[in-house]
């Protein structure tokens, strides 16, 4: 049997989830996707400054379309934040009247600070930020999940949400930049070494559909080796590795053209980047 993401939430959530999606662009439809595939809502709103672009929502059970942030609010207990980060305080500033102590608050917004919120609409309420990558599209996203002192004992109610469309871990708001590199930048330095690996099969004889097959499979056969086994990368390369064989001829040579630290000095690099961003 599939794991439940809800085990350890309050029952009165569990039997009563009323959430409503702040901003239901393509992230926002990604998580409402994500809720309506796992049946984890009793209610749900969807605003949207254009509601007519969700039309094909209008016969969901218990989905309610509104360019209304203030109805979506009132209606709702949780509340997912998925608008851009310049929108972020206008609309904080907009509803905080109506916020009481059954509310949770749940950002998406990159860069966007639990105490820059408190600031905004007080410390008293519950307010976690996550932090998903475009993998939640298709249900894969690692998601990094962080709270305020509040929030703590809500926190629970992201993770359940999150895991639904992926995985999720809980971490310091601190890490929350270098997390971002990590997943959500990382998934451009993924594809990237897919698609390198793609043009190396090329070169080696095939045609780039099936190079492309081959790259994308193999990948995901080796995460899911590492995630299903619990072990470390290095037990995994010694089972494929002989004496003078040509993984570990490969492999030498890739170490040679610098393939571990270029991937870390890029980390690195994005990482001064985006601190770099955030003083601005």
């Amino acid at each position: 049997m599939g794991r439940n993401p809800w085990a350890n939430i309050e029952t009165k959530y569990f039997l009563n989830m009323k959430i409503a999606i702040i901003g239901t662009g393509n992230l926002g439809l990604s998580i409402a996707k994500g809720l309506v595939v796992n049946d984890t809502f009793t209610t749900l709103y969807l605003t949207k400054r254009n509601p007519a672009q969700l039309s094909h929502w209008n016969d969901r059970k218990n989905v309610t379309l509104t360019s209304d942030n203030r109805e979506a609010v009132a209606a709702s207990d949780i509340l997912i934040f998925a608008v851009q980060p310049s929108q972020m305080q206008g609309i904080l500033e907009e509803i905080k009247d109506l916020l009481t102590e059954k509310h949770v608050l749940i950002s998406t917004i990159t860069g966007f600070k639990i105490e820059r919120i408190e600031a905004l609409i007080g410390a008293e309420f519950p307010i976690i930020r996550s932090m998903p990558n475009t993998a939640i599209s298709v249900g894969k996203s690692m998601t990094c999940i962080c709270s305020n002192e509040a929030g703590k004992k809500r926190v629970d109610i992201a993770t359940a949400i999150f895991n639904g469309l992926g995985t999720s871990i809980t971490i310091e708001e601190d890490h929350m930049q270098a997390a971002t590199v990590i997943c959500a930048s990382g998934i451009a330095f993924w594809m990237r070494l897919i698609r390198a690996t793609t043009q190396g099969g090329v070169q080696l004889g095939f045609d780039a559909a099936e190079a492309m097959k081959m790259s994308m499979h193999t990948a995901l056969g080796a995460a899911s080796l590492l995630i299903e086994t619990d072990t470390h990368p290095e037990q995994e390369i010694d089972k494929v590795t002989t004496p003078r064989g040509c993984t570990i001829t490969g492999l030498n040579e890739m170490e040679h053209q610098g393939l571990s630290s270029s991937l870390i000095q890029g980390l690195v690099a994005s990482f001064e980047k985006i601190n770099e961003i955030s003083k601005q």
